[in-house]
Parts: structure tokens; C-alpha cells; sequence
């Protein structure tokens, strides 16, 4: 028989993570909303280090961290509860004492350089591949570095590259042999925002600024190229994967949240002298939001639970992404539509957290790339329906 109940550890650090969110993001709601109504943060660097700091003390640090760096490294299944806890709060806050697990490759020198500043919070990166012309189509980028006696000069243009306003170097996946493509002539590049790189923010919907990236002819060290020249592709590929299904357990937490909002609301709520509750539309709209809400919960653990049995993650990770962010749209769509007007307004988060999960769909892979990875495992006989039963 399946057991599907979660060992004493893992209910122990998901109810640990639920106390921390309830007795320390929550309360900052009201400010945050507050805060980015006036186009400022939602919450200030100090204030993130601080509950990070908080956070370490109870031994919650670099969740997917070596333990060799001073980090938990929990395993997929373990992080995507955590994740799906924080996701119970709009407020912006991750677990500090992590790095972009690609920084892993680099040497020893690299290591003290980047590596442990990051994991330390001292130094902050970005990861840097989309392009103008480049955004599902990765293989498709133009940034050039050409080789220079000891240096690398770097020429080009990246854009939507998160954390991009605030990092102080940038991992860089740029063209280095133009003939092999995707396939040995990518390379990544460690650049100090000091080599001369620049950055503006792009304002969108949403509270997420990212930026564009701007290199002309930038010139970096022979001995900051991250891994091999040639690897970057593969590098980039090993990043964008660790997100996969990371998104949709955020999501989980957000559609628990919503769903809760809209379950209050419905019982709460009068009109013509009964609860909105009793009417027909307003239940179908409160049970297909917990169906879906639990079917996307348990694609996300398989998902999670397929990385650590060592598979390949792609087909699964994609499978999650797809049906769990959309899902928490149409929840986010669904409890909007229960509070009427004041769900529109921005007295009310159900707003705020509307315009955020609709990026979820399109970050890291958008609704159409996950399809054609499903579609083409399939056709091609990578995967066969139902062979994880198998």
C-alpha cells in the first residue's frame, strides 16, 4: 500500500515554517501593501536580513546548501513544503544563505570570490541568459563574448533578468563560438556590475521588477569563466530546471490562503438575508478550487519526490508547473470574483496577489513551453502515459 502521510521530521519543519510565516511575515501585510502603493518596496533589505537572521537561529539556512557550506541541504521533497508555507503570504521573503546552484562549479578561487559572499548574504547575483530575441527560445541568444589575450570582452543585451537592479555581478551565458551554438559555444562568465555592466529596471504589472542588462564591451578575467568554455548551455539548463517545480509549491500556499479568504467571505457574507455561501455558483466555484488545489499539491510532491530519487525531472517538473501555476490563477480568479468589487480594489490583497501569480505562468518556462516538453517526451517515447506507475 502507498503511504502518502509525511515522516515526524517533515511535518515538523512544514509546521515550524507555518509558525514562522504566521508570527513573522503576516504581520507585515498591511505595511507591505501599504508600501507598494507608494511605489516603494514591500519590504526593506534590513528588514529581509533581519527575519533571515531570525530565521538562522532556529537552524533554517541555505535550504538546498551543502551542509559543507553551513547549509540544511534538504531534499526536493522538504523544500517544496517549506515553499508551499511561504507561499501562504505575499509578503517578498526567502530563506537567506543560498546561491544559484550553478555558483557550485566554480574553483576554488571562484568559491571565495562569489560563492561563499553569496551564501553569506554578503553579495548578491543574478542569472542572466533571456534576451531581447531569447526568452523560451534560449538557444536562440546573441550576447558574444570574444576572446582577448587574457580577458573575455562581452557585447550585448540581457532583459526580464531578476534581481537584476540589486545584484552586484552577474552570472553570464554568452556566445563564444557562434558555429556550435547550444551545443559547446555558450559559456557562462562571472562579471562584477563594476566591469562596467548596467542595469534598468522594467516596471510591469505586478510588484517583480526586473531588469535589463546592458554590456558594451565588457571586458572580464580569462579566469572568470564559470565551468568549462563551452558548458554554459548546460549550466543554464541545470539553473532554469531547479525552479520548476518550486514555482507551483508556492503556489499551493497561495491557493490554501485564497481559498480560506473566499471560504470566510462565503460565510460571512449576506445577501438578500442568507450567506453568500448558499448559493449554487459561489459552492461550485469554493469545490473546484479545493479539487484542483489538491490535485496540484500532489503533482508538485511527485515532482519534488522524482528529484530525489534521482530521475530525470523534466517531464514531471514540467507537468507540475503547468497544472499548479494556472491553478492558482484561476483560484486567485475564482476568490476575486466571490468578494465582488472589494476584491477588485486595493483595500483587499486578493488584488495584489492576482497581478503576482499571473507571472507564474510565464517565468521560467512559460504555459507553452511546458506543453511542448510534455507533448515531445510523449511523441517521441521519452515518457509513455502512466510509466511513473510503472
Amino acid at each position: 500500500m502507498v503511504d502518502f502521510s509525511l515522516s515526524e521530521e517533515q511535518r515538523a519543519i512544514r509546521e515550524t515554517t507555518r509558525e514562522y510565516v504566521r508570527k513573522e511575515l503576516m504581520p507585515l501585510e498591511t505595511e507591505v501593501l501599504r508600501r507598494e502603493r507608494e511605489g516603494l518596496p514591500g519590504v526593506e533589505p534590513d528588514v529581509i536580513r533581519e527575519l533571515r537572521l531570525k530565521a538562522k537561529s532556529f537552524g533554517f539556512w541555505g535550504l538546498s546548501t551543502p551542509e559543507e557550506y553551513g547549509g540544511m541541504d534538504l531534499s526536493a521533497v522538504d523544500q517544496a513544503l517549506i515553499t508551499s508555507e511561504l507561499g501562504r503570504t505575499f509578503v517578498p521573503f526567502s530563506f537567506g544563505g543560498e546561491a544559484d546552484n550553478i555558483l557550485y562549479e566554480s574553483n576554488e578561487d571562484q568559491r571565495k570570490e562569489y560563492l561563499l559572499p553569496t551564501i553569506s548574504g554578503d553579495r548578491r547575483s543574478c542569472f542572466a541568459i533571456t534576451e531581447p530575441g531569447a526568452g523560451s527560445d534560449t538557444r536562440a541568444i546573441r550576447t558574444t563574448a570574444r576572446r582577448d589575450g587574457d580577458e573575455w570582452v562581452i557585447r550585448g543585451e540581457k532583459t526580464f533578468i531578476t534581481g537584476g537592479n540589486e545584484a552586484d555581478f552577474a552570472i553570464v551565458i554568452a556566445v563564444t563560438d557562434a558555429g556550435k551554438g547550444s551545443k559547446g559555444g555558450f559559456t557562462a562568465f562571472l562579471v562584477d556590475r563594476d566591469r562596467g555592466w548596467t542595469s534598468d529596471p522594467i516596471v510591469t504589472m505586478g510588484q517583480a521588477v526586473p531588469a535589463t542588462l546592458n554590456f558594451d564591451d565588457v571586458r572580464v578575467p580569462h579566469d572568470h569563466v564559470l565551468g568549462e568554455i563551452g558548458q554554459g548551455y548546460e549550466l543554464a539548463m541545470r539553473w532554469i530546471m531547479k525552479g520548476r517545480f518550486i514555482i507551483p509549491a508556492r503556489g499551493i500556499g497561495a491557493c490554501e490562503r485564497l481559498l480560506q479568504l473566499a471560504i470566510e467571505q462565503a460565510t460571512t457574507r449576506q445577501t438578500f438575508g442568507n450567506p453568500i455561501g448558499d448559493n449554487q455558483a459561489i459552492q461550485w466555484m469554493i469545490a473546484d478550487s479545493e479539487v484542483e488545489l489538491e490535485a496540484a499539491r500532489w503533482l508538485v510532491l511527485y515532482a519534488a519526490w522524482s528529484v530525489d530519487q534521482g530521475r530525470p525531472p523534466q517531464h514531471d517538473s514540467a507537468i507540475a508547473k503547468l497544472y499548479g501555476t494556472n491553478t492558482v490563477n484561476r483560484v486567485a480568479d475564482r476568490v476575486l470574483q466571490i468578494h465582488g468589487g472589494m476584491g477588485y480594489t486595493k483595500e483587499l490583497p486578493i488584488e495584489r496577489w492576482f497581478r503576482e501569480v499571473r507571472l507564474w505562468r510565464i517565468f521560467e518556462g512559460t504555459d507553452e513551453m511546458q506543453r511542448l516538453i510534455i507533448s515531445r517526451d510523449l511523441l517521441r517515447g521519452y515518457r509513455k502515459p502512466g510509466a511513473h506507475f510503472t
